[in-house]
């Protein structure tokens, strides 16, 4: 197999996988927020804290982040910005919180299921 192959199962993978870790990061984020928070700074914040494992993926932050305002998680406001174009604020919801620590739970399940079979008898 060719390192072009092997980095192609790679991509895949992580793409296959953090498809609904995006949207349990960003609802951690925004529990955790002291005040409504931007897409850019939401993503700034993913970038500094996560070690480059969502880097290059702001884009797809906002279709999520669209999402989950549909779905009654988040709410958001747009407030103008003095240097730019308005800005979309967004704070979680009691819901949000909610199924926050239902995903909490089932990504911990999982994690520790899936270290539990990589680690071995």
């Amino acid at each position: 197999m060719t390192e072009a192959e092997i980095e192609a199962h790679l991509w895949k993978f992580q793409k296959e996988l953090s498809a609904g870790i995006v949207s349990l990061v960003l609802l951690g984020v925004l529990a955790n927020a002291k005040k409504p928070m931007y897409g850019y700074q939401i993503a700034r914040q993913l970038d500094a804290t996560g070690e480059g494992v969502l880097s290059g993926k702001q884009s797809a932050l906002y279709p999520v982040l669209r999402n989950l305002d549909a779905a009654g998680l988040l709410v958001s406001e747009v407030e103008p910005s003095v240097a730019g174009p308005p800005r979309r604020y967004y704070r979680i919801t009691p819901l949000g919180r909610r199924v926050l620590a239902d995903w909490t739970y089932a990504w911990t399940t999982t994690r520790d299921f899936v270290d539990t079979v990589l680690e071995g008898p």
